[in-house]
């Protein structure tokens, strides 16, 4: 997995996607070009499931914004709103404590403690779901099945996708032994971008892998796999 997740994203024409991909990221503070490459990382997703063993091309720009705007919003519905949860659950365990006070007060107090010592858990099972919650919304081209437990349990609860999961920070950590090479020159700064993109695609082609092998319910968004310019998304 982690040889073919290296090796995909510089398979076909591939100096015109990093470029591309470079470029957006440099502009991604406009916020529109960080959609462009949200949208283009769902289509890796989109036609890794659907069997392609070649990248996607920057084309059907419309499309790509669309995809990136609705991946943005799964990502944040599964990010922010556990974290929320999870901050008022520490509020009102730390409030609880503190009004009663005395020795109930105390091992309230304590749980209120381990509570907190949990972020870091926690903000790994948000990590672990959003992948597969753009994986299913790429596979089925519609928003709700980023949150269909049928759809999402079979990778969530499956080896391959623990390993995906894991890949990526052996990327991360290629990825930030590069950057921090790069960054001693302002020419080698300048390339931070493109490398930067080149261990996404990489990370979500794994990921990709990872859900079409274990998932036996995936299907292609209508237009066909492989195609991943025509597929149509129903929100």
């Amino acid at each position: 997995m982690l040889e073919d997740g290296f090796s995909y994203p510089i398979r076909g024409d591939w100096i015109g996607r990093i470029v591309i991909g470079g470029v957006l990221g440099f502009l991604s503070i406009l916020i529109v070009p960080a959609f462009l490459i949200v949208g283009y990382l769902v289509r890796v997703l989109e036609q890794t499931i659907g069997g392609d063993e070649v990248p996607p091309e920057f084309t059907d720009w419309g499309d790509l914004l669309m995809k990136g705007v609705i991946g943005t919003i799964i990502a944040f519905a599964y990010t922010v709103i556990p974290m929320v949860v999870y901050g008022v659950v520490i509020a009102v365990v730390g409030g609880t404590g503190g009004a009663i006070g005395g020795d109930a007060g105390a091992l309230i107090g304590v749980v209120g403690v381990l509570l907190t010592l949990a972020f870091i858990p926690v903000l790994f099972l948000v990590y672990y779901a959003v992948p597969a919650a753009l994986s299913a919304y790429a596979a089925r081209g519609e928003l709700g099945a980023a949150f269909d437990p049928d759809l999402l349990k079979p990778a969530l609860f499956s080896t391959e996708y623990l390993v995906a999961v894991l890949m990526p920070i052996v990327v991360a950590i290629v990825i930030w032994i590069a950057t921090a090479v790069l960054a001693v020159t302002v020419v080698g700064l300048l390339l931070v971008p493109f490398v930067q993109f080149y261990g996404q695609v990489a990370v979500f082609r794994m990921f990709g892998t990872a859900f079409a092998t274990v998932n036996d319910r995936v299907e292609s968004p209508a237009g066909g796999a492989g195609t991943g310019d025509d597929a149509s998304v129903t929100v």
